[in-house]
């Protein structure tokens, strides 16, 4: 939906102002330097007040803001399935029964039938690191939920950070519009000889650097940093699933009771009901 919002967003700014009897042949003239001047100075300052790991995930998490969606109700029945299949094994088998499924999670045939899961990297480690040593090392429920919470902490301090740096991008481009439109009135200086025509056009292209430093800080790369938090914290919430999950079965909960705590700690409005889990986990139970 990112790009759907930017089309948005350049159709009403722009096509307002067309409406309104503007010519955007002014914009277009003076905005490729303006931009070089505004965007130039964003990016170097963005480079010197990160590191490149955070530069990085600056730019991945911003391209990943507009064309990926958190997980939804289907991701969340194939997390619990998943979980209920390994949980199962784990109450037939024992550890010896799961061992190959935690050690090598990408050749799983568990894992496998669940794409969605096996796409997130971070969900498989969670999963597969916290299982390797509750079964290796004696641990009570709260010494792994604090843990994971642990876990969940620093697997997104990182990216909180790069969401941090491109929305300090976007609260200094209308500061840095101001610079080009102040640019812009120095040139014009130069020619108060010329006649107004002359000035009114250097005028004007100074001011569609003002105009552009605020239209880019709140009507793209603040929302862009917005949505960035959106997904961090809808990955967040995918890993507060397998936690409750981790936490049942610690406490020696059988498999359908560690998904049901599991699938109460999603979001009403992503939360599968009682009935499409109960026939998910049928499913597991009649193909075993």
């Amino acid at each position: 939906m990112g790009f759907v919002g930017i089309i948005v967003v350049f159709v009403m700014v722009f096509g307002g102002f067309i409406i309104a009897g503007g010519h955007m042949s002014v914009i277009l003239k003076a905005a490729p330097i303006e931009m070089m001047i505004i965007a130039g100075a964003a990016l170097g300052a963005y480079i010197i007040a990160n590191p490149m790991k955070i530069i990085k995930a600056g730019f991945k998490l911003s391209i990943k803001a507009m064309t990926a969606k958190g997980p939804g109700k289907q991701e969340y029945i194939e997390l619990l399935q998943m979980m209920f299949q390994l949980f199962q094994a784990f109450r037939k088998e024992g550890p010896q029964g799961i061992e190959k499924h935690i050690e090598e999670p990408e050749k799983s045939d568990i894992f496998k039938a669940y794409p969605s899961f096996m796409h997130n990297h971070h969900a498989v480690d969670f999963l597969c690191d916290t299982m390797k040593i509750t079964l290796s090392a004696e641990m009570s429920p709260y010494d792994v939920d604090d843990l994971l919470d642990a876990d969940i902490k620093a697997i997104h301090a990182e990216e909180h950070m790069a969401s941090h740096a491109v929305q300090t991008v976007a609260d200094g481009f209308p500061g840095l519009g101001i610079v080009a439109a102040v640019l812009g009135i120095v040139k014009t200086m130069a020619h108060l000889t010329e006649g107004v025509e002359v000035i009114g056009g250097l005028v004007a292209g100074a001011l569609v650097g003002t105009m552009l430093g605020v239209f880019c800080a709140y009507g793209l790369i603040a929302p862009t940093a917005s949505k960035m938090n959106a997904d961090i914290e809808a990955e967040g919430r995918y890993l507060q699933c397998i936690k409750a999950a981790m936490i049942a079965l610690q406490r020696g909960a059988p498999p359908i009771v560690c998904v049901e705590y599991a699938r109460r700690s999603i979001m009403p409005e992503e939360r599968p009901t009682f009935s499409e889990v109960d026939k998910a986990t049928k499913e597991i139970k009649k193909a075993a």
